[in-house]
């Protein structure tokens, strides 16, 4: 058995983008996403958004789930991260990323990234029209 904590996410997105996505998870998978927390970057200075980040992470293993690369809410992950080993900044969040997280989060944190990237990735696509 693993003696390691459970992995926990944060998802930090603009405005109200990441409680609809932590929402989302919840309809879907139950309990389970119990151990995402949503974050805004509404109103919040960068500096502020770190607090609250380094706030909700503790010191459990924890993936910072932020909407794009390069924004504010990009940039107040990777500063509360820097230095930190068991924190991952995950950049373009997206549900089937959440959702494979939410029901695999026992993994250790370098074999749930890899994975879950995989699957975000994977859920990509344009399916055919039907005629």
């Amino acid at each position: 058995m693993n003696s390691q904590p459970l992995a926990r996410g944060v998802v930090v997105a603009h405005g109200p983008m990441a409680r609809g996505m932590v929402e989302a998870v919840r309809r879907i998978a139950g309990d389970a996403a119990d151990a995402l927390e949503a974050l805004s970057n509404e109103g919040k200075s960068p500096e502020q958004l770190k607090v609250e980040l380094d706030a909700a992470a503790g010191d459990d293993p924890v993936v910072v789930f932020v909407d794009i690369q390069a924004g504010s809410c990009c940039m107040a992950a990777l500063s509360s991260c820097r230095q930190r080993t068991r924190r991952v900044v995950v950049c373009g969040v997206n549900l089937p990323m959440l959702l494979d997280f939410v029901f695999h989060r026992e993994l250790p944190i370098e074999e749930l990234v890899p994975r879950m990237l995989e699957k975000g990735r994977g859920a990509i696509t344009q399916p055919p029209v039907p005629r």
